[in-house]
């Protein structure tokens, strides 16, 4: 009796063995079905095996074999390394791998012939990006990581695009990785439009089912030869893979927050060595991790300096104050001002705020009582449009009060501001300017993130407000000024990690303006103007401000320095938690003995400490080197499932995005 031995995608750490009945082939990689309890579910064969451990009046038979292509050896390694590192459920990381299987796929498979028709690379617009495309071309094949660090709107894209080029051109694929949704279809256009007689594909959750799996077959065949894609897609097979690239390497984005808690660049890098393949990291704001990379030699450093257009210079930064008396609804005077030029020059404008809704907090005048969420330790936001109260963090709705429910006065009022009321107060003051805002809440709709980026291309809008949704990927030639409101509030943040965000976010968001023939300039408001954030931005300065960064966190032993990992739990009750992670604790004290040199801190409370009715805590342990972490947590990890408490929910993640 043949036994394949399957990964189900399901939380439990564990395999699953099932026979094989006669006339069934499969292998290792193979899609399967088998049936859990009264579940049908879809797994991976790990391996095929003459007998299992269990008795064989226990196991059960596989129902068939999904006619879909099978997972390679790569993609299995890939895997496999992904659950060890992060911690993660086997079939959970599986899955990742697997298209969806609820639909049947709609694919016409092109002739042989068409995969190697040749590439022409398209024109690069200056040295730079030339001297870039020919050092990717000089590197030829082999594992190569690339740091392409280039001022915004520097022409990355294109250099990308050369490259993909010269792959595709000998029958190659190559797979790029962008760190949003709502990039892809405007980076599928470029894509297009320059490699015109490439197949490319799309892989993102936001795809419909049929097309996901279509897309995800064509990239398995080798059908297709550009995958773009988010950070799912790094687990795509492709038989003929010959480059990765990773844009905005630095976005939160990447890192996954729950279930496989895995960041998809260094899976990217790790894929890339498995396969023997050069990739390509591209960012204006390198994170922390791979500036140090780069500046240790382990990547080579490719700088663009300078944007692409020979008619575009960096726009000139102005530093406004923010508690302005004459500001109105938070925009200053001289904010108000140079939008007010840039709509009588004919021009657009874009201003970010990174809060969305109308008010971040409604308090009484007299009493001082705020909206607060009654399931989590956090103020709810107040809405406009429709009204409401709502927390941004469970997702709770309630109706505005009028009245406060302490004291009864009447006179509740909205403090601070979010794009609706900024929103509101730009359409007051420019009552003739053609306004679009745009944030989570209107973007739900399918679509219209792209009406918005077809009015700025037809000049058909004038002033963008929004969140950090319009920080990247976006070039407007005729977008000049940019107004930056409540950067001063990531200075006040404990996470450690929060002022190399707002470097990149304000760069980011800095270098929308200015990109062609007219001169961008871009205003930010705050109190600290002597804060080394804003003078790297002023300068345009990003690596010298790294370098400061990375000063700092060599001093505080925190990472890159230090490699992290972090236990959250969470219950109803703050005593369940409690005591779950006193209980970890002592775990940790003990699995010390195999990395002693591994620092285990006391448990504390989370940032925000309840959500969505659960009360939070955590427990962060650090050490120098990341194989005693990895020796530690192998350890611990087994300890914590001994840890009795069904009542808790517990999670490891490693290389947390903060803590």
């Amino acid at each position: 009796m043949t036994v394949a031995r399957i990964a189900l995608p399901v939380a439990l750490d564990q395999t699953f063995d099932y026979w094989v009945p006669a006339g069934l082939a499969l292998g290792p990689g193979s899609i399967v079905e088998a049936r859990l309890g009264a579940r049908r579910l879809h797994g991976v064969v790990l391996e095929l095996q003459e007998r299992s451990e269990l008795a064989n009046d226990r196991l059960r038979p596989l129902d068939g074999v999904v006619d879909t292509p099978t997972l390679p050896a790569d993609v299995l390694d890939l895997c496999r390394f992904v659950g060890a590192y992060y911690r993660a459920p086997v079939g959970l990381v599986h899955a990742l791998a697997v298209p969806p299987l609820s639909t049947k796929a709609r694919f016409a498979r092109a002739p042989s012939g068409a995969q190697a028709e040749a590439m022409a690379p398209q024109p690069l617009r200056n040295d730079a990006q030339r001297e870039a495309a020919a050092v990717l071309a000089a590197a030829g094949p082999g594992y190569a990581p690339f740091l392409l660090e280039g001022v915004t709107g520097s022409g990355k894209t294109e250099v990308y695009l050369d490259a993909a080029a010269r792959h595709v051109g000998a029958g190659a694929q190559v797979l790029i990785l962008v760190p949003e949704i709502n990039l892809t279809p405007h980076f599928e256009a470029r894509v297009r439009a320059a490699l015109p007689h490439a197949r490319v594909v799309a892989l993102h959750s936001g795809l419909a089912a049929g097309a996901r799996r279509a897309n995800w077959e064509a990239a398995a065949r080798g059908d297709a030869q550009i995958v773009l894609g988010t950070r799912l897609a790094i687990f795509t097979p492709l038989p003929r893979l010959a480059l990765i690239v990773v844009d905005e390497e630095h976005d939160a984005s990447y890192k996954q927050q729950d279930g496989v808690r895995y960041h998809a660049r260094d899976v990217a890098v790790l894929r890339a060595r498995l396969r023997d393949v050069p990739i390509v990291l591209g960012s204006a704001t390198p994170s922390l991790e791979t500036f140090t990379n780069a500046e240790d030699g382990r990547y080579r450093r490719i700088e663009l300096p300078r944007r692409a257009d020979a008619r575009a210079r960096m726009p000139a930064v102005v530093l406004a104050p923010d508690r302005d008396a004459r500001a109105r609804d938070g925009i200053g005077p001289v904010l108000a001002a140079a939008l007010a030029r840039g709509l009588a020059r004919g021009e657009q404008s874009l201003v970010f705020v990174n809060r969305r809704g109308f008010s971040p907090s409604l308090k009484c005048s007299a009493c001082g009582w705020e909206a607060g969420c009654p399931r989590c330790s956090a103020r709810l936001v107040l809405h406009r449009q429709p009204p409401a109260l709502q927390c941004h963090h469970c997702g709770h709705r309630e109706r505005v009060k009028t009245a406060c429910p302490t004291c009864g006065n009447v006179d509740l009022m909205p403090l601070g501001f979010g794009t609706q009321r900024l929103e509101r107060s730009l359409r007051e003051a420019f009552p003739g300017a053609r306004i679009a805002r745009i944030d989570r809440d209107t973007t739900r709709a399918r679509g219209t993130f792209d009406a918005v980026r077809t009015g700025m291309g037809a000049r058909t809008l004038d002033i963008l407000v929004g969140t950090q949704m319009l920080a990247k990927g976006h070039d407007f030639p005729l977008l000049t000024t940019v107004g930056v409101l409540g950067a001063d509030n990531a200075l006040y943040s404990a996470d450690f990690r929060a002022t190399e965000r707002l470097a990149a976010l304000l760069m980011q968001v800095a270098g929308r303006a200015g990109r062609a023939a007219h001169a961008g300039e871009v205003i930010v408001q705050t109190d600290f103007p002597d804060h080394p954030v804003y003078a790297a931005l002023r300068t345009h300065d990003y690596a010298r401000y790294a370098r400061l960064l990375l000063t700092e966190r060599e001093a505080a032993a925190l990472p890159p320095f230090a490699h992290v990992v972090l236990l959250m739990a969470e219950a109803h009750a703050r005593e369940t938690v409690d005591r779950f992670l006193a209980a970890a604790h002592d775990a940790a004290r003990h699995a010390r003995a195999l990395a002693p040199d591994v620092t285990v801190f006391a448990p504390v409370p989370a940032l925000l400490a309840r959500r969505g009715g659960y009360e939070r805590g955590q427990l962060v342990v650090q050490a120098a080197r990341r194989p005693d972490l990895q020796r530690f947590v192998a350890e611990w990890h087994a300890a914590l499932h001994a840890i009795p408490g069904r009542r808790v929910r517990w999670a490891l993640d490693v290389d947390p995005a903060g803590f």
